[in-house]
C-alpha cells in the first residue's frame, strides 16, 4: 500500500494491493462532487458516487478484486483505501471545522450523521437492514465499509437510519454521511491551528 499526497494540500493518492484485491483512490476534498467509481459491485458504486457527489469531493475509485469469492474483500478495502485517502488529503487538520452533522431524508427514510475528525478512530451504527442485499451488496457489508473507512481516515462517526425500503435507507445514510464530511472538512475562517486544547489532534 503507497500513500501519496499530490500538489495541492487537500488532494491524496493511495494504492492498495494485496492478493485479494487492486484497489486506487484518488480524494480532492475542494472538489465539485465529480466522480468515477468502479468496484465490481454496482450499488456501492452509487453509493460512493451519492457520497462524493453530496460532500463535493472529486473522487476516483479503481478497484478489482476476488468477487468469484464475494463481494467482502473489495467493498471492506475500498473503504479501507478511502479512509487513509481523507487522512492524506487532510493532513495536520489545522484550520478546519472538525465537527460536522447532517440530517437527510429520501422518501420514508430519514437518516442523520454526526462527526468528529478527531483522529480518533470510532464508529456507532444503527442501520437496520430488513433484506440481505441490494442489487449485488450484501447489506451487512454495509456497517462494515462505515467501520472500515471510520478506522483508516481517523474519525468518529455516529450514522443512525431509518426505513422501510433498503435502498432508500443505504442511501439516505451515505448522503448524510456526505453532508458531515463537507462541513467538517470545510476551512474554518476564524482557525489557524488545529480545533483541539490538546493543540493536536489524534493524540
Amino acid at each position: 500500500m503507497s500513500v501519496a499526497a499530490g500538489n495541492a494540500p487537500r488532494r491524496a493518492s493511495v494504492q492498495r494491493t494485496t492478493r485479494e484485491t487492486d484497489v486506487r483512490v484518488e480524494l480532492d476534498l475542494d472538489g465539485s462532487g465529480e466522480a468515477s467509481v468502479s468496484t465490481g459491485v454496482g450499488f456501492y458504486d452509487h453509493l460512493l458516487a451519492s457520497l462524493a457527489h453530496h460532500a463535493l469531493f472529486d473522487l476516483d475509485v479503481a478497484a478489482t478484486g476476488d468477487l468469484h469469492v464475494d463481494e467482502h474483500h473489495t467493498v471492506e478495502d475500498v473503504a479501507l483505501a478511502l479512509g487513509q485517502a481523507l487522512a492524506a488529503a487532510l493532513g495536520e487538520r489545522a484550520g478546519i471545522a472538525r465537527f460536522g452533522d447532517a440530517a437527510v431524508p429520501m422518501d420514508e427514510a430519514l437518516a442523520t450523521a454526526v462527526i468528529d475528525l478527531s483522529g480518533r478512530s470510532y464508529a456507532v451504527l444503527d442501520l437496520p437492514f430488513r433484506s440481505e442485499r441490494i442489487g449485488s451488496l450484501p447489506t451487512q457489508l454495509v456497517p462494515h465499509a462505515l467501520e472500515a473507512f471510520a478506522r483508516t481516515a481517523g474519525l468518529t462517526l455516529h450514522l443512525h437510519a431509518s426505513g422501510a425500503n433498503d435502498h432508500h435507507l443505504a442511501e439516505a445514510a451515505f448522503k448524510a454521511l456526505a453532508r458531515a464530511l463537507r462541513a467538517a472538512c470545510a476551512p474554518d475562517p476564524g482557525r489557524a491551528g488545529v480545533a483541539s486544547t490538546k493543540g493536536t489532534l489524534g493524540a
